[in-house]
């Protein structure tokens, strides 16, 4: 009796596993689409690895119980393709707060199998695990952890020993991240006095904004595209992502209707039956935050002089109820199908491969893809 128990337990988790894994998938995008044809998984296998990589030249600020550290410890997950060859483009994606390093994983995998080295970290602080809980405010040093992880692999490119010996594209660095990511993403790329200058294009996707004003990014003249969707519960459309076209020149605006926050994280997959994602997403992020409401922390990133504007942000996850919102797992897709094709338009070898993807991204995608508008602002 016992053993019949446990083979119906077990027969039952493993079609609970099935369902969650295959059960209430969208529709597939048409087999004829140019979307299909970028949505492919590229030649090379992937793997990936985790190393701890140690800062030991900056601290880590005391938090909550935590007494703080003098070093800064950064759990780094490194996805490469499989017999690469030659150089690779290295891009640096950056989880939003309580998230993780596995939270563009999607991203991840399709960038390195068409050849790209992708590498995320989880931010000492600000990650789901932060040793006296996620504290939004350590978003200011997390651009000099980009800084340091370019410069592992700058080393790393340079070791006869190294497994990423001479395999990393020095002149094709990238950098993306959702949300708090996002907007460590856009400090790292356009900051007037700190931004990395090996950084030369940048993706944030549904990050604040809001402080920048133009004098912000007129130091630097890289491509930039913003990823944002008007029905997001917790980074505000309207003062966030519609500032990109007037501020940035030359930046890309994805607007993605009936996109949620949390559906543009991997694990929010797991969670496509709800109605809307940002359901579960605003509930852990709205108590992660209550510690840090009343701390001014954003003149930390800089001043007027900088572009670094005293503004308030817009209350979240104020929406109620919250409106329907597309599956995560198309989300997801769509989401490859805009950063792809815009790192491709940058560091893809061929000119007639950059020419294609630019063409897919400022044209064809918001043809073929109902829920997306792209606009491009003035140069």
């Amino acid at each position: 009796m016992f053993k019949k128990i446990v083979l119906s337990l077990v027969l039952l988790l493993v079609v609970a596993a099935v369902y969650l894994q295959f059960g209430h998938l969208p529709e597939p995008l048409p087999a004829d689409s140019q979307s299909s044809y970028w949505l492919e998984k590229g030649i090379y296998d992937v793997s990936y690895f985790d190393v701890e990589l140690v800062d030991d030249t900056r601290p880590t600020q005391k938090n909550g119980d935590y007494a703080g550290s003098n070093e800064r410890r950064l759990q780094t997950r490194i996805w490469y393709p499989q017999d690469l060859v030659a150089s690779a483009p290295l891009l640096i994606y950056s989880h939003g707060f309580m998230s993780s390093r596995s939270g563009g994983s999607y991203l991840a995998e399709h960038f390195a199998s068409h050849g790209y080295i992708v590498a995320a970290m989880d931010y000492p602080l600000t990650n789901m695990r932060a040793p006296g809980g996620a504290l939004v405010k350590d978003v200011v040093n997390q651009p000099a952890d980009i800084s340091f992880l370019i410069d592992q692999f700058v080393s790393w490119d340079a070791d006869a020993g190294h497994q990423f010996y001479e395999r990393v594209d020095e002149k094709h660095i990238g950098v993306m991240g959702l949300s708090l990511g996002g907007m460590t993403s856009t400090l790292a790329a356009f900051h007037p006095r700190s931004a990395d200058l090996r950084i030369s294009a940048a993706v944030s996707i549904a990050g604040p904004v809001f402080v920048f004003g133009p004098a912000f990014y007129e130091s630097r003249n890289i491509p930039f595209m913003m990823i944002a969707s008007p029905i997001d519960a917790m980074i505000d459309y309207s003062t966030n992502a519609a500032t990109i076209l007037p501020n940035v020149k030359g930046a890309v605006l994805v607007t993605m209707n009936n996109a949620s926050h949390t559906g543009f994280a991997a694990p929010s997959r797991y969670l496509r039956w709800l109605d809307n994602a940002d359901l579960l997403g605003c509930s852990m992020v709205t108590r992660g935050l209550e510690k840090t409401t009343d701390e001014l922390w954003a003149s930390e990133l800089g001043g007027p002089e900088e572009g670094v504007l005293a503004v308030p942000q817009t209350a979240l996850c104020t929406t109620d109820p919250l409106p329907p919102a597309m599956s995560p797992i198309r989300q997801q897709w769509l989401t490859t199908l805009a950063v792809f094709p815009f790192f491709e338009s940058q560091f893809a070898l061929s000119e007639l491969r950059r020419k294609e993807a630019s063409e897919y991204l400022l044209n064809t995608y918001a043809s073929e893809i109902a829920e997306v508008s792209v606009v491009r602002a003035a140069k």
